[in-house]
């Protein structure tokens, strides 16, 4: 059972992180406004694509379990200061802090997913194990 949680865990926890590459790989200029709205106005394209790859080479690492370790650890360096910038509800309007401290605190526990993802490794059901153990003649 615990090999199916595993497996369950990667698909759902990559799920995010793969969506969020295609919606700023389809919506490219509205993130680069909302880059801008937030302070990042130098080298947006280099820190896009730069994201886009950290996205989608992580999500696809986590969700294959192939090096989830590795993986994990990308998808924590473009997490991590995202939910610091983003939802930064110290600083929100009153009327806002409610909201953003809800996503902030969410994506803590998506950060802690990751952690353990990183700790722990990609499970049974990986493409790790596979190879692991498959023997060539």
């Amino acid at each position: 059972m615990r090999d199916i949680t595993d497996l369950i865990g990667r698909i759902f926890l990559s799920a995010i992180f793969i969506f969020e590459a295609f919606d700023t790989a389809l919506y490219f200029e509205k993130t680069r406004a909302t880059m801008t709205m937030y302070g990042l106005d130098s080298n947006q394209d280099t820190l896009l694509y730069g994201a886009i790859f950290l996205l989608v080479s992580g999500g696809l690492m986590v969700l294959f379990g192939y090096r989830s370790t590795l993986g994990a650890i990308l998808l924590l360096v473009y997490w991590v200061p995202v939910t610091f910038l983003v939802h930064a509800f110290w600083e929100s309007p009153t009327n806002e802090m409610r909201t953003q401290s809800i996503l902030f605190m969410k994506d803590i526990a998506i950060i802690g997913g990751l952690l353990m993802l990183a700790g722990k490794g990609s499970g049974r059901y990986s493409i790790k194990s596979l190879f692991a153990t498959t023997r060539v003649h």
